[in-house]
């Protein structure tokens, strides 16, 4: 599949986990880790005895999944660590070689809070597993793009021809843009953002005083950029990393300085508004700063006497 097309499965994969509650999720996951893993086996209820506490596992590795769906986890965390402990206590008291231990959670692309992530860290060490965790939906999107093309349309669904859609817009990078726009105004403590030195890079790259002063507002807000991308998969920051970089490229070979600056941005918009403007200006602060656009700063070699 090409990036377009990974995109459209994408979309169709994420339609799937945002629908998915309960038992819904729990084949989902089931259908990705039985081409992800030959030696993984799913648990069923069966009669009063249930599953046991466990909706899966790899015998061999001794790896235990558990799997829980809620309508909203925001408002479940409080029960999401409750489950989290009664499981693995329930799981512990009933299959032996328990090696690793992962908690499959459907949270809708929203993350996992601290008291969850602190929870299942205690359960590992007071265990002494080898490793335990979470898997969220982001999680299972990369082990499903790690699969053959076919496999993958067989979860997501077959993908239509993006050469026969002339309406919709799947660029990964209007995805982004559009989250930014919906943001509210940064209202944290502003005061405690440590802005990088990107005095050199910008100096190097000939860029005035007005531009850094965009893109140095544009980091201030990179917090809820880098939010989004931990929450979703590797194909979605590594696309928005090269579809940058792509622009970039293009534009630096007939462009300079402030010039290629806003080249970049207008290229990057979607519209020539500067609503678009500012969440572009936002993304580009971040890849600014780790250089996949304008050019790193260089110094010129030693010479021995």
């Amino acid at each position: 599949m090409n990036v377009q097309e990974k995109t459209i499965a994408r979309i169709l994969f994420q339609n799937k986990i945002l629908k998915a509650d309960g038992q819904a999720f729990e084949d989902i996951f089931t259908a990705i880790m039985n081409y992800a893993e030959p030696g993984f086996q799913s648990i069923k209820p069966w009669g009063n005895i249930g599953d046991r506490k466990n909706d899966g596992y790899i015998k061999a590795k001794g790896i235990f999944y558990q799997v829980y769906a809620p309508e909203d986890i925001r408002k479940s965390y409080v029960d999401t660590v409750n489950k989290l402990k009664t499981d693995f206590d329930g799981l512990k008291s009933q299959w032996n070689f328990i090696n690793e231990f992962y908690f499959v959670v459907n949270d809708k692309y929203k993350g996992v809070n601290a008291d969850c992530e602190q929870a299942i860290q205690t359960i590992k060490q007071k265990h002494n597993l080898k490793d335990a965790g979470f898997l969220t939906s982001k999680d299972l999107e990369n082990i499903l793009f790690a699969l053959d093309d076919d496999q993958i349309f067989s979860i997501a669904g077959n993908i239509p021809d993006p050469a026969t859609i002339k309406h919709l817009d799947y660029s990964i990078l209007d995805e982004v843009i559009e989250y930014i726009m919906k943001l509210d105004l940064n209202k944290g403590d502003i005061a405690k953002i440590i802005l990088p030195n990107l005095d050199e890079k910008i100096k190097f790259n000939n860029l005035s005083e007005p531009i850094a002063y965009l893109l140095n507002n544009g980091y201030f807000q990179l917090h809820f950029l880098n939010e989004y991308l931990s929450n979703n998969s590797d194909f979605l920051a590594d696309s928005l990393r090269d579809k940058m970089n792509e622009i970039y490229t293009q534009e630096k070979n007939k462009n300079n300085g402030d010039g290629l600056f806003w080249a970049i941005v207008n290229c990057a918009s979607p519209k020539a508004e500067q609503i678009y403007q500012t969440a572009v200006i936002i993304i580009m602060s971040k890849y600014f700063e780790t250089c996949d656009i304008f050019e790193e700063p260089f110094e010129e070699p030693f010479e021995k006497l």
